[in-house]
């Protein structure tokens, strides 16, 4: 009983991921000021355009120059992370970002189906 009630405690003050949420990890691109892809095993994913299009959610993401980041531009660059994501196939847009961890570069580098960021 008290091992039900445990989890649904940790269940009701999880974040909630709806239905239909995936989880994609490969390069994440930041080159300039409001431009952000993700390119994964799928293709390049946009997340936003400078001046146009920024994924709801974009302003709660984290920190993800904190582990591996690889500065091209000033601080704008690219690393290797995993989001928590809804996307709309057609577009090739994130429509919605849930949440997001840099991983190692060496995630990335070692998985020959990624292209490298540009």
């Amino acid at each position: 009983m008290l091992d039900a009630l445990i989890a649904l405690m940790l269940a009701a003050i999880a974040p909630q991921t709806p239905a239909g949420a995936e989880r994609r990890c490969g390069w994440l691109s930041n080159p300039t000021p409001g431009n952000w892809w993700l390119t994964d095993r799928q293709g390049e994913w946009t997340l936003g355009a400078q001046g146009g299009y920024q994924t709801p959610g974009m302003d709660e993401m984290p920190d993800m120059s904190t582990h591996g980041w690889v500065a091209t531009n000033g601080s704008y660059g690219y690393g290797c992370a995993c989001m928590t994501v809804s996307t709309d196939r057609r577009t090739m847009r994130v429509t919605r970002l849930y949440a997001a961890t840099p991983v190692s570069l060496r995630n990335c580098r070692n998985d020959r189906a990624l292209r490298r960021p540009r």
